[in-house]
């Protein structure tokens, strides 16, 4: 039995400085259940017919910050999302010399939140892209710069994707 939006906002009243990745595991249930169940203005579900489109964009960003979390380890990775394409049933990432690369198996893909969400006391926005059993794939957060600030610039471009997606 999946825990009520209620159980799992009272869980981060109470756990202020929790991850959904930790909620999620305390709880018992997948991240995808704790991230739909955020307050309306902490996330937003990107429409899937889009994720190409949304792909193609994040190369443009500039520097972030890409995490992968695999049996409890997590792998992260700053620098400029990389281009992609399809081939041999994957979305290729194509890094030209050293960065982020791999293959993306995006047939099971459910679901993309974007995030906005306090992370030890500072502001914090990502981009989440779920699997089919609602665990979280990857996810992509916001550039900072050397004072630990967000990139002006790209916080402009995540709300326009929650406006697109509002919209949607």
């Amino acid at each position: 039995m999946q825990p009520s939006n209620d159980v799992i906002r009272e869980y981060f009243d109470s756990h202020p400085n929790a991850m959904p990745s930790q909620a999620a595991a305390e709880l018992g249930t997948s991240e995808l259940v704790v991230v739909s169940a955020l307050p309306e203005e902490q996330v937003c579900l990107f429409p899937l017919v889009d994720k190409d489109e949304l792909l193609s964009c994040l190369p443009h960003w500039g520097p972030m910050t890409t995490i992968v979390s695999v049996s409890g380890s997590i792998f992260e990775f700053k620098g400029d999302f990389p281009q992609g394409k399809y081939a041999y049933g994957y979305y290729n990432l194509i890094t030209q010399g050293n960065g982020l690369h791999g293959h993306l198996s995006l047939d099971g893909l459910t679901a993309i939140a974007l995030v906005s969400r306090p992370f030890r006391g500072k502001e914090s926005h990502s981009i989440n892209f779920f699997g089919s059993e609602g665990e979280m794939i990857f996810k992509v957060y916001l550039g900072r710069d050397s004072n630990r600030v967000l990139l002006p610039e790209q916080v402009t471009r995540f709300n326009a994707l929650k406006e697109r997606a509002i919209a949607a």
